[in-house]
């Protein structure tokens, strides 16, 4: 009789000649269980998507709260239902004026297609700018939005338009002019192994947008909803986007994705044509009465409070002559090492004594560490001295 893991090589389409294969019985709270019964510390939160934990109690408690009520009843935004409205109001209150109407999906990659394709409806304009090194989703137009041409080329032709400057380079700012339909940017850079610019360079970058008449679009996918410290990271530069698309950390573990404008510019997806946007799932009941629970959990437990205080605890704990540079914003952070392949030994090293991390898409000298933000002092304290032991196990190899 085949094995689970068999199965899944056999049966499951795969993404890379080697999966992490880690064969998992339950989760909760930071920990992963394989079917052995080891528990892993989750230093990666299913990249960034478990941002309160695993099956937090609160999460659990809407979803099975909404279960006894109704799943599916009908493609978005024709039937009023009470956790899309539910959840859409709460995140209006946490956008600055005006962003007020959300759009929700199914993930990030819709999130980001919804955002370009608004950009181009309400502009008239077709020509996106984004960023070298960026990473936007994997769809199509996603993925012709993203900036790594080592992931796009063989997929190739890809959707025209698109165009990419150097992240944080003001002199690429007058790329920016009155054909520019949007400039779409991560207000951190994910996959690029955690880089930001400075506050000056998105102030003049919103600057130039207005003046050129192009739309702002901030990915905040993966830095959103609480990660870097704020629950956006836009409002650590004070300026206000166009457009915000969010994702990941937003549901709780169930998935669930948005893209968030002015009620004036999301009205341009009504008509000409009419339905400019669909999507069956988008707003799925579940998934939005567990984001709506996940959302009152970071504001009602503090936690955006606590975020600055873990990212120093571990900058100032994770220490070793072999990490070369850690850079961070919140519990979104990169711990860079010589090579990839010495990073492979530490990730190897730390899954045997108990801790899941990984690495970035465009950056793979570097190791990925982004905790639920319900991470405690102490199991921060744990999970350090766990990674210095892999470090260690990775040098006498």
């Amino acid at each position: 009789m085949s094995t689970e893991r068999q199965l899944f090589l056999e049966n499951l389409a795969q993404t890379s000649d080697f999966p992490m294969g880690l064969e998992v019985l339950s989760a909760d709270g930071i920990y992963i269980k394989d079917k052995s019964g080891k528990k892993f510390i989750d230093l990666i939160s299913g990249i960034g998507v478990s941002a309160v934990g695993h099956r937090h109690p609160k999460v659990i408690e809407a979803i099975n709260s909404q279960l006894e009520k109704h799943l599916h009843v009908m493609v978005y935004g024709e039937y009023i239902q009470s956790p899309q409205v539910q959840l859409a109001r709460a995140l209006s209150k946490t956008f600055p004026d005006p962003i007020n109407s959300t759009f929700f999906v199914n993930s990030g990659s819709e999130a980001i297609e919804g955002a370009i394709k608004l950009a181009k409806r309400y502009t008239g304009k077709f020509e996106i700018i984004t960023c070298k090194n960026a990473y936007h989703g994997s769809s199509h137009g996603a993925l012709s939005a993203s900036g790594n041409e080592g992931f796009k080329r063989n997929f190739r032709p890809l959707v025209p338009g698109f165009s990419q400057i150097n992240y944080g380079d003001f002199s690429d700012l007058e790329t920016i002019t009155a054909d520019t339909a949007a400039v779409l940017i991560e207000t951190v850079q994910g996959e690029a192994g955690v880089r930001f610019a400075a506050t000056e360079y998105f102030k003049n970058l919103e600057q130039r947008c207005r003046e050129t008449g192009s739309l702002l679009i901030m990915d905040e996918i993966q830095c959103g909803f609480g990660r870097t410290g704020d629950m956006w990271a836009f409002e650590q530069h004070g300026i206000i986007p166009d457009i915000v698309a969010a994702a990941k950390g937003m549901g709780g573990g169930m998935p669930i994705g948005s893209f968030s404008s002015s009620s004036e510019i999301m009205s341009s997806l009504k008509n000409d044509p009419i339905l400019g946007h669909i999507s069956t799932f988008g707003g799925h009941p579940v998934s939005c009465a567990a984001s709506l629970a996940t959302l009152k959990t970071i504001q009602e437990e503090s936690l955006l409070a606590e975020i600055s205080g873990k990212e120093n605890f571990l900058r100032d704990h994770l220490i070793h002559p072999s990490i070369k540079e850690i850079r961070s914003r919140g519990l979104m952070m990169a711990v860079e090492f010589e090579s990839f392949d010495f990073l492979q030994k530490v990730i190897s090293s730390a899954l045997k004594v108990g801790v899941i991390s990984d690495w970035f898409l465009f950056c793979d000298n570097s190791m990925r560490i982004a905790p639920p933000l319900t991470i405690t002092y102490q199991e921060l304290e744990i999970a350090v001295e766990k990674i210095l032991e892999a470090i260690d196990l990775a040098q006498s190899q």
